[in-house]
């Protein structure tokens, strides 16, 4: 009888320790089930600091708008208002379609003004009058920076910083600057007023229209042209009349020869608006166009005119010190031309590029020789991008080249600039940190739509999408936050989307990774 109890009592404790061992084991299976994630629901934004996005093409793609003489805008000077604006809308649509970026409008021709200028009188090349507004009253400069800005294009506005009055800008009133400032500007024999750049007053005025520009308008950046002392010709191939200025120069000391003091006047110029941009608005780019050889023999073979010795512009000194953000140098002559060869002289600014700013040729693309300009110009675009390589563009005197010439439009349409492509990156200058967009997606069907906030900093928007393993990219206008997009691309499915945007400084924003869900 103990036996059997004995044994039942060991049975039942057999079974009892099964019985516990069971039920442990069942716990520890159960805690992995419950603490799962694949049951919650996946956040809609995620960020990822590691994520490998595609590299943005980049070019700078600019055309230079002339108003003096009504080369290119506005056409004639008596245009109403509202042709006016018809003039610069189709212009703009017509760029935005062939994928430029950049628009340089001269708002300065000579000593005028293409906008409301406390200053300078309203320009007769707008309304026909030195000093009359145009009726009903606006503001040119105001609505072509707000129109560009809509089309996803860089303004930049363009100065001749010396100019007084061209020998097409009308009749001398009281409101011209040649009334208003007599006693340093010079009357030249083809009819053009000249300030006259060793004066303080010239280079004061200069300076006070740039301020003043840049305080008031978002503008992108600020342009001169080749002309500091007036080319020979202007003059009946005589000398500069600056006889007064040189002789205080003379009587005050001065031992430098009359060439290298002009020189010192130019760049004293060059270097004060360099800085003085730079003190008030750090993010707008400074560039110069001028002529593009600096001197004969530089390089080996190169003729021509020497801007050095003639308009007393040493713009090689300007570049290698770094006075400007973009270098224009015009180089108006064709690839095969002998004494003025395009890619030995890019070549040879290229290396003269000690600072590594911006080198964008400016292109003859209304009137270069040659038998076919689109080919020509198609060629000239293709070697600018394999001598300059990665911050490559060009700019396009002018935009009538473009605008009344169908051949070039379909050669740049299907081919130079069949894609959209960011400005290059200005890396020496700096902007306000560029904030993350708030994304946002909403699918129906096999279409996603893409959602983002604004910003107003924002001179593009690029849009990555991912399927698969491959990365597709858009860049769209300002104007655009919203895209439709398919959840399927050659069979592959859309499964991330980030969306950042551009500044003026061509800098590309912090983002946001939104995963696509089912």
């Amino acid at each position: 009888m103990r036996f059997r109890l004995s044994f039942f009592q060991i049975l039942l404790l057999s079974v009892f320790m099964v019985s516990c061992a069971t039920k442990t084991k069942k716990t520890i299976v159960k805690k992995p089930v419950v603490k799962t994630e694949v049951k919650l629901p996946p956040k809609p934004v995620v960020k990822l600091d590691n994520i490998e996005l595609p590299e943005i093409k980049r070019e700078f793609r600019a055309v230079w708008i002339a108003s003096v003489a009504n080369i290119n805008w506005p056409s004639r000077n008596n245009l109403s208002v509202d042709q006016q604006k018809q003039e610069a809308i189709q212009l703009l649509n017509l760029l935005a379609d062939l994928n430029f970026n950049a628009v340089i409008l001269q708002v300065r021709p000579s000593a005028d003004a293409l906008y409301k200028s406390p200053h300078e009188p309203w320009s007769y090349f707008l309304t026909g009058q030195i000093g009359q507004a145009p009726y009903p009253e606006y503001d040119p400069l105001e609505f072509w920076i707000e129109e560009c800005h809509k089309h996803g294009l860089e303004f930049h506005a363009w100065l001749n910083p010396f100019r007084a009055h061209h020998s097409n800008g009308g009749q001398i009133t009281s409101e011209s600057m040649v009334k208003k400032s007599p006693d340093n500007i010079i009357k030249l024999k083809n009819g053009m007023y000249w300030f006259d750049p060793a004066d303080d007053r010239t280079q004061d005025q200069a300076s006070k229209v740039i301020k003043d520009i840049i305080s008031r308008y978002d503008v992108d950046g600020i342009h001169l042209d080749d002309y500091f002392y007036p080319y020979a010709e202007y003059n009946g191939g005589k000398d500069f009349p600056d006889y007064k200025t040189w002789s205080v120069y003379q009587l005050s000391g001065g031992t430098l020869s009359r060439a290298d003091w002009r020189r010192g006047n130019v760049n004293k110029f060059v270097k004060r608006i360099y800085d003085e941009i730079k003190a008030q608005k750090n993010d707008v780019k400074f560039g110069i166009s001028p002529f593009g050889i600096w001197k004969p023999g530089f390089p080996a073979g190169i003729k021509g005119s020497s801007q050095y010795d003639e308009l007393y512009a040493d713009a090689k000194l300007w570049l290698n010190q770094g006075w400007v953000d973009y270098f224009t140098p015009q180089l108006y002559w064709p690839v095969d031309s002998p004494g003025q060869s395009f890619p030995l002289l890019l070549q040879w600014w290229n290396d003269e590029n000690t600072k590594a700013r911006h080198l964008w040729p400016g292109l003859n693309t209304v009137a270069v020789k040659a038998s076919n300009k689109a080919t020509e110009i198609a060629k000239e675009i293709d070697l600018t991008r394999q001598i300059l390589k990665k911050n490559t563009g060009v700019v396009h005197y002018s935009i009538a080249g473009i605008s009344k010439n169908y051949e070039m439009q379909q050669e740049l349409k299907n081919n130079s600039y069949k894609d959209k492509v960011l400005i290059p990156e200005t890396t020496w200058l700096t902007s306000k940190p560029l904030s993350e967009l708030n994304v946002d997606l909403k699918k129906q069907g096999n279409i996603v739509t893409i959602n983002w906030t604004k910003n107003n900093g924002a001179l593009s928007y690029v849009i990555y999408l991912k399927y698969g393993n491959d990365w597709q990219t858009e860049i769209v206008s300002p104007e655009i936050n919203t895209k439709a997009v398919s959840t399927f691309l050659n069979g592959k499915k859309l499964t991330t989307v980030v969306v950042r945007y551009a500044d003026k400084l061509g800098k590309l924003s912090s983002y946001k990774v939104v995963s696509v869900t089912n």
